[in-house]
């Protein structure tokens, strides 16, 4: 149920975005009660965003870990779009970016798959996703949202593009999709000081598990996970508060580590 238009919620969250001023929360305001409206907002303000020129550059995976699921009240995860204007390169191991950029930002570290080959399904299994994979690299995700203080239920966070806010990544590499992505071991450290860790198999057992989720997911929505898609497979550390000043560093197994400084 709601008590407005669709496209206009999703109008009021694109607001929320381009002038950094949080809203409450759709399930309250608007009486936001289930997932398909939930997915039909976010699809929405997707439909806004191209019309504006905007390009996709992939997918992100969220509620990937049992801990938030079991907070929320949820069997699966959800997903969002990436989008290329909100992509940040690495440049010698590092990149720099203005915490402005965003709404009440977090920071997780995950797994991150290029799609090399079309995976239209059905019934996509994760050795479908291995097989589709050109490269993995390690996967850096600034988590934001437009809901204030972060007062979030499901419906709300997969309307608000699974709060999404912006990604990088580490440089790509072949080898790494058949290496045991699931014992992939990541570390960060805040401002020198170790905050997190976690193993890839935190997101759904296996990050390819939760990257054929998605791939069945989005194939009820008539999507298919293309060629030169980036998806980043969840978060396999917690989620660590940012502001301006703050460096996260990063490593994964086999990876060369990266830093992160927030502006």
């Amino acid at each position: 149920m709601t008590t407005a238009p669709i496209a206009t919620i999703a109008e009021r969250l694109d607001t929320a975005w381009r002038t950094h001023t949080p809203i409450p929360p759709l399930s309250e305001s608007d009486g936001i009660d289930d997932v398909a409206a939930a997915y039909a907002i976010q699809t929405a303000w997707t439909r806004l965003r191209l019309a504006r020129g905007e390009q996709i550059a992939g997918r992100k995976i969220g509620l990937t870990s049992q801990a938030i699921q079991q907070q929320l009240g949820v069997s699966e995860p959800d997903y969002g779009t990436l989008w290329k204007s909100s992509f940040y390169p690495v440049v010698n191991g590092r990149v720099e970016i203005p915490a402005g950029d965003f709404l009440q930002p977090r920071i997780e570290g995950e797994v991150a798959f290029l799609i090399g080959q079309p995976l239209r399904g059905p019934n996509i299994t994760p050795a479908a996703v291995l097989a589709a994979t050109e490269a993995c690299a390690l996967g850096i995700e600034i988590v934001a949202s437009r809901i204030a203080d972060w007062r979030i239920k499901l419906v709300d966070t997969i309307a608000d593009n699974a709060s999404y806010g912006g990604f990088t990544l580490g440089p790509w590499d072949e080898m790494l999709r058949s290496a045991d992505l699931a014992a992939l071991a990541m570390t960060i450290h805040h401002n020198g000081t170790l905050a997190a860790e976690g193993v890839g198999a935190a997101a759904l057992g296996h990050p390819a598990t939760s990257t054929a989720w998605l791939a069945n997911k989005l194939l009820e929505f008539g999507v298919s996970l293309e060629p030169g898609d980036v998806v980043i497979s969840g978060g396999i550390t917690k989620m660590l508060p940012v502001k301006a000043g703050d460096r996260f560093d990063f490593t994964l197994t086999s990876q060369p580590p990266m830093s992160v400084v927030f502006t």
